[in-house]
């Protein structure tokens, strides 16, 4: 629940101060303030040397003192009581979540949605048939209507409480979608707060950043001309190709959206903050570059884009991606890196089964949807710097996979599962930077894997040893443990089958055994029978 040091600075600077800021004297020395843990802080009354060393970049001290460094004002104790006075309401806010609980993934997010249009969509059925339900003859009208009252409360009573537990999940998803809004907010308000506190640096900043917002004004105009230029040459011609980066553009000529022939577009390293639903015009584009702008969305358009095959939208501000995305089904390359991207689209796998080259890092994506294993051509993932708390289980289905990057998930990668070993056709793995304490099982069966990264993980198994001596020795290691828990599994399947064969035999023997005494004492206990005359007649 705590901010991420990575998009709140300032915001997880002071918020991991506050337990140990409050019941300390104002005078207090720098060296106090460093030693707290920015995303795990301890409570009050813990001691310096009781903390528990972690692993991970949290654990040191170095990020809170390059911080100091860059803004020395953050040493004062008085400007972060006032910037600990700002933020109460994001302290009220973690408290209450931290005791709610943590955010559902999109995909129950998406399945609650559903279900609660599914519980809708049933009552509406009902009460229709309630409304024309005939009224028996013998039955008064106003007795009538009261029953159908009665039904109709009992019906909505019924679907609430069918709704509750996908209504908690909803609720839960949209307060912490408002909590980081609250983030945002405050780290603004530390920034002013900050800037208060600086000795004449801020009107500078201020006026640099509105000549960045505005695009520097004078080259504007040369690019208009450039862009009309374009325009021109692309009348009654068959253009394919446009390059537009780095021009400081703002706004995409829907001109551009009626040129039919064109293959690629380039509209990288501008200030464009929407793209047009007219891009879908573009019905050849095969290669779209929208990557190093001030985009936050993607319009649902782009879903109509049949034959685009590589879409770069990285470097944006991307909080989600349109889930028409899906029916790009010839995309063969896709890069979202570097955006504010907490899930992917729920049935994205299903739809880009195309898809090659999958590049998410550095977002704030929780988990993969379970569709992305029906990405059977998929040969590169590369998810690092994300908040993973783990993989799909049928992760291993991605047989064609060669390269896959799942570094620097931090706390949140604790584990992977056992269908790893699947994964026969990797070739690249890296780890590092995660809590994993062991991997799994079958990773020795992964043949042509030859460059592994393990490195910060609190690794128990493999031991570190092993790790140290590089992929080949982590494979053959895991590869005779593999083997070792084969031969014990049939060491008691074994067991278990010669136990069953002696039960067996002595339950046959003991079937036979009394079989034989039962037909024995029958033949002793039965009575006499009548001599037969014909023998009597012999002797």
């Amino acid at each position: 629940m705590d901010p991420n040091p990575k998009n709140f600075p300032i915001l997880s600077y002071v918020m991991a101060r506050l337990p140990s800021f409050v019941p300390k004297p104002a005078t207090a020395s720098e060296s106090e303030f460093t030693d707290v843990d920015i995303e795990n802080p301890e409570a009050p009354s813990s001691s310096s040397s009781s903390k528990k060393p972690t692993t991970g970049p949290s654990t040191s001290s170095s990020g809170q003192n390059r911080i100091v460094e860059n803004m020395p004002h953050l040493s004062d104790p008085k400007v972060v009581m006032s910037m600990t006075r700002a933020i109460s309401d994001v302290v009220q806010t973690r408290t209450v979540l931290n005791t709610i609980g943590p955010r559902p993934d999109h995909e129950a997010v998406d399945v609650a949605r559903a279900k609660l249009s599914e519980i809708e969509a049933n009552l509406s059925k009902q009460l229709e048939e309630l409304v024309l339900s005939p009224r028996p003859a013998d039955v008064d009208r106003h007795q009538w209507r009261a029953h159908l009252a009665d039904k109709e409360n009992e019906c909505r009573r019924s679907a609430e409480k069918e709704k509750e537990n996908y209504k908690v999940i909803i609720q839960l998803e949209e307060m912490h979608e408002a909590y980081e809004k609250l983030l945002s907010d405050a780290e603004a308000r530390l920034e002013k707060i900050y800037q208060s506190a600086e000795a004449g640096g801020s009107g500078v900043n201020a006026r640099e950043q509105e000549e960045d917002r505005v695009g520097g004004g004078e080259p504007s105009e040369e690019v208009n001309e450039e862009v009309v230029g374009i325009l021109q040459e692309a009348t009654g011609t068959g253009l394919e190709r446009v390059d537009l980066s780095g021009r400081r553009l703002r706004f995409l000529p829907e001109a551009f959206c009626r040129i039919r022939s064109l293959l690629v577009l380039n509209i990288s390293n501008n200030v464009f903050e929407v793209l047009p639903d007219s891009i879908a015009g573009l019905e050849n584009l095969e290669e779209l570059n929208v990557s190093s702008n001030l985009f936050e969305s993607l319009p649902d358009a782009i879903g109509l884009l049949q034959r685009l095959k590589i879409l770069n939208a990285s470097g944006n501000k991307l909080k989600a991606l349109p889930e028409s995305i899906c029916h790009c089904r010839s995309l063969v390359e896709l890069d979202v890196s570097f955006n504010s991207l907490t899930y992917l689209p729920t049935n994205i796998g299903y739809g880009l089964v195309n898809l090659e080259r999958l590049s998410i890092p550095l977002n704030k994506i929780r988990s993969l949807p379970s569709s992305i294993c029906e990405m059977r051509s998929l040969r590169y993932l590369d998810a690092h710097f994300n908040e993973l708390r783990g993989l799909p289980h049928a992760i291993g289905r991605l047989t064609n996979l060669e390269v896959l990057n799942l570094s620097s998930n931090f706390s949140d990668l604790t584990e992977l599962p056992d269908t790893f070993g699947d994964l026969i056709n990797l070739k690249e793995l890296d780890l590092s930077n995660n809590q994993i304490h062991a991997l799994p099982d079958t990773f020795g069966r992964l043949d042509n894997l030859t460059k592994l990264n393990l490195d910060q993980n609190p690794l128990v198994i493999p031991p570190v040893e092993i790790v140290n001596q590089g992929a080949e020795a982590v494979k053959s290691f895991m590869a005779k443990r593999w083997l070792d828990i084969l031969v014990e599994e049939e060491r008691k399947c074994m067991l278990e089958v010669q136990e069953q064969q002696e039960t067996g035999w002595l339950t046959r023997s003991t079937s036979w055994l009394k079989n034989t005494v039962s037909g024995v004492t029958e033949y002793l206990g039965s009575p006499k029978t009548p001599r037969d005359p014909y023998l009597d007649q012999q002797l």
